[in-house]
């Protein structure tokens, strides 16, 4: 198994009555706001140190862990101060394994991908680059990796899912990922179409089934430094860079996914889709799928809502 779920626990177990303005700050609308805009900041501040250190590779893994580092701050001292819990979502204990399973299964997963399209003829691969040439890529899959899990999935999608219950927060947080990559320069509405299906499904599930967000951190990570450093695809729509190998993918925008990349691309959306509702089914069995306010027991504005 993954991971077991536990109730986090109390930060004090003769709380004082909360103040009315933390109270405001704890309902859920006002929490994903203010969270969420830190965590954006982080992204965007993220993404332009990138730009600034295009070209030395090294330097732009320092910006991008820099302001993981910060953005991961944040997030705990966000739930700390203002929802009032441990942030058990990132539990270093169960980082190592769950953060390895995802790697894992995120580069077996585009990799299979790619098999798929060379049995089909579609892709062929026409040679090597240097090893080297992987090494600009590390700071794009870290950033987006830990960032963007941090912001749709720890912010958005388990704000809203405790308010509104796991599957409105999955249909919520999928489409929202998916369509804030229509402002990358290749953008194509297919594309955002295919990434709410197969990565918001597939990373909602990662962290409904173990709680925590390693899991998924560790499958974005991974398809997406598979996809550009390995075999130099197109990343979402982005501007395509040169990986270890050589590929030449030639065929229908179906399968071969178009200008936005595989992402857009039936492969993946089945073997991605298919993974997710894996993983949504044992988060069913765990028993970890959260009811909507109006099935809880509890106050609609309470910072915490993780299933027994």
């Amino acid at each position: 198994m993954i991971g077991q779920t536990r109730q986090e626990p109390a930060m004090n177990d003769n709380p004082k009555p909360t103040p009315m303005w933390l109270k405001a700050l704890q309902f859920p609308p006002i929490r994903l706001v203010l969270l969420g805009y830190l965590l954006l900041q982080c992204l965007g501040h993220s993404n332009f140190f990138m730009e600034q250190t295009k070209g030395d590779w090294f330097m732009a893994i320092v910006a991008a862990a820099g302001m993981i580092a910060l953005a991961m701050w944040i997030y705990v001292g966000f739930a700390r101060f203002v929802e009032q819990r441990e942030a058990a979502d990132l539990a270093l204990g169960a980082m190592p394994r769950e953060l390895g399973i995802g790697i894992l299964v995120g580069a077996g997963l585009y990799t299979a991908g790619m098999l798929v399209l060379i049995a089909l003829g579609v892709t062929r691969i026409e040679g090597m680059n240097r090893v080297s040439i992987m090494l600009p890529a590390i700071s794009m899959a870290l950033s987006s990796g830990f960032l963007e899990e941090l912001l749709f999935r720890g912010a958005l999608f388990r704000i809203v899912e405790e308010w509104l219950g796991s599957w409105i927060s999955v249909v919520i947080s999928s489409v929202v990922f998916g369509f804030v990559h229509l402002m990358n320069p290749a953008a194509t509405l297919t594309g955002a179409i295919f990434i709410s299906i197969e990565a918001g499904l597939l990373l909602a599930a990662a962290y409904m089934v173990t709680r925590r967000l390693w899991l998924g951190i560790g499958f974005h990570v991974s398809w997406n430094y598979t996809q550009s450093a390995v075999f130099g695809g197109v990343v979402s729509g982005g501007v395509a860079e040169p990986g270890l190998f050589k590929t030449v993918t030639v065929g229908p925008e179906l399968l071969t996914g178009g200008g936005f990349g595989f992402e857009a691309s039936l492969v993946p959306c089945v073997l991605a889709t298919t993974t997710g509702v894996i993983l949504a089914g044992m988060a069913v069995r765990r028993g970890h799928v959260v009811q909507p306010f109006w099935k809880q027991t509890r106050l609609p504005g309470a910072p915490s809502a993780l299933p027994q």
